[in-house]
């Protein structure tokens, strides 16, 4: 466990953004609209963060709520309007109505955001075929990352799929990081770190007063702390 583990923060404005890092945050999840599960961002928000902090961004890149696509053409505007304003990295994740892989508006973006680093969302966790998912999306060009919990419902029913997943790291279609996120609590930290999972994502663990408060600084350095085994 002598390797740093990434901490992955939701944020949906500065005062967010710069507690966050003071906690130990490695990298942010920019996101807007927490009731629909987190939407595009404004871009005057993605520069303003910026400007505010110099930890990685992952914008995420969803207009509606669920995991259809909807209309391309606009998903592909903000993806253009973000990556003029900046940013780097992103967030994506698309299934078609029967649990598949869209893997049209998959490819489609990704071709958009032309090697920029990316993370395929939960959408993963509401597949009908987690395994085929990610051997389709093997090759795509700057994929490095699935948020997962192992389970739509959450680290505790997702937590045997995750340790499987993770000591099928290296295999075809398993090149790329588990970044475990929903439902994820400080007790399934040591299990996780010790199966060599080594990259987590919190949003409402970091805000004490839930979704109405901001990020603690407080509550990231907790996390922060069992990271790395303090």
């Amino acid at each position: 466990m002598s390797k740093r583990a990434v901490l992955e923060v939701i944020a949906l404005d500065v005062e967010d953004a710069v507690a966050a890092r003071a906690g130990g945050a490695d990298r942010l999840e920019l996101v807007t609209d927490m009731a629909a599960d987190g939407l595009t961002p404004p871009v005057a928000t993605f520069a303003a963060i910026r400007a505010a902090v110099d930890v990685d961004l992952r914008v995420m890149l969803r207009l509606t709520d669920g995991f259809a696509a909807g209309d391309r053409r606009r998903l592909v505007r903000a993806a253009r309007e973000l990556r003029d304003a900046g940013a780097e990295e992103f967030v994506l994740g698309f299934l078609d109505p029967q649990g598949g892989v869209d893997l049209d508006a998959v490819e489609c973006l990704a071709g958009e955001l032309d090697g920029c680093r990316w993370t395929f969302h939960r959408a993963i966790d509401h597949a009908a075929d987690r395994d085929a998912l990610r051997k389709q999306l093997a090759e795509l060009p700057g994929l490095d990352a699935y948020l997962t919990a192992g389970s739509a419902a959450g680290v505790d029913d997702g937590l045997p799929t995750l340790l499987t997943e993770a000591r099928r790291g290296g295999e075809p279609g398993y090149e790329q990081r588990l970044l475990v996120g929903g439902g994820l609590r400080l007790d399934h930290v040591p299990r996780l770190r010790a199966a060599g999972l080594d990259a987590f994502h919190i949003g409402g663990a970091a805000r004490p007063r839930g979704w109405s408060g901001p990020v603690s600084a407080e509550s990231v350095a907790r996390w922060r702390g069992a990271l790395d085994g303090d």
